[in-house]
């Protein structure tokens, strides 16, 4: 029942931009890379719109962010299912784990960075003077919107192609435990098992221009102060020092064991 009602919603008109000249040059070089061949070249390049772009100039048309939730959900559900099939005898809390660390975004920017995301996304002035092309945040966002755009544009069955082939690796790293570590996840987990706490962060200081800002974050565990770690975000800062935290709390551990 509910599928039917969701197949017969037609899909809402977009607002995407003209694509000619050099930059379909460009999506066509973009799409030999990654594997694609858009029959809608305007929705590839309207997956590769930041707001800060659109925001700047004078067109009337929509920015990644509705094809980023759309991939985002169709992501979760590829992962979701192969997950599913792949280890049947893991518990649920295990698949949620493992799920999670493949869909982070650290794993998307990374996939974005290789497939050349980074070299064609649009991005407005001030984005591109601070580095937002090399910003995680932006880099995974995209690679959402491009996985929601081949959704619209082929279907679902080359769109779980598309994301096995790029996302299989993460699953295998996780499983050997060789990916990145969130330490701010695993800090949490381990303040909560210890002293049923939660970690909290400081911002002790911040230096350097807008455009090569440095910050610096401490975390305060029961008490006990830990960093400081140093980041050229927020973000970035806070997880450094969570890995110092966590670092030493669990050699505290082993050597009390």
């Amino acid at each position: 029942m509910v599928s039917s009602i969701v197949s017969s919603l037609e899909v809402p008109a977009l607002k995407t931009p003209k694509v000619s000249g050099i930059r379909k040059k460009e999506l066509i070089q973009f799409q030999k890379k990654a594997a694609l061949k858009f029959k809608h070249l305007d929705l590839l390049e309207l997956a590769l719109c930041h707001r800060s772009y659109v925001n700047e100039i004078q067109q009337e048309i929509d920015n990644n962010e509705r094809l980023e939730f759309l991939g985002d959900a169709v992501l979760g559900a590829v992962i979701a299912d192969y997950l599913f099939r792949l280890l049947p005898d893991r518990a649920e809390g295990d698949l949620a784990k493992v799920k999670s660390h493949v869909v982070s975004e650290d794993s998307l920017a990374e996939i974005a960075t290789l497939l050349g995301i980074d070299r064609v996304v649009r991005v407005g002035r001030g984005e591109e003077i601070s580095g937002g092309r090399q910003k995680k945040a932006l880099l995974s966002d995209s690679m959402e919107a491009l996985i929601g755009a081949w959704y619209l544009d082929a279907g679902y069955d080359k769109t779980e192609k598309f994301i096995l082939s790029h996302f299989k690796k993460s699953v295998a790293m996780v499983l050997a435990d060789k990916h990145e570590k969130d330490y701010k996840t695993l800090l949490q987990e381990a303040v909560q098992k210890k002293f049923h706490s939660y970690p909290q962060y400081v911002l002790e200081k911040k230096t350097g221009p807008d455009h090569k800002r440095k910050f610096w974050f401490k975390v305060i565990v029961n008490g006990v102060e830990y960093g400081p770690g140093v980041g050229s975000n927020k973000k970035t800062a806070e997880k450094e020092a969570a890995r110092l935290a966590w670092e030493s709390i669990t050699d505290e551990e082993s050597v009390q064991d």
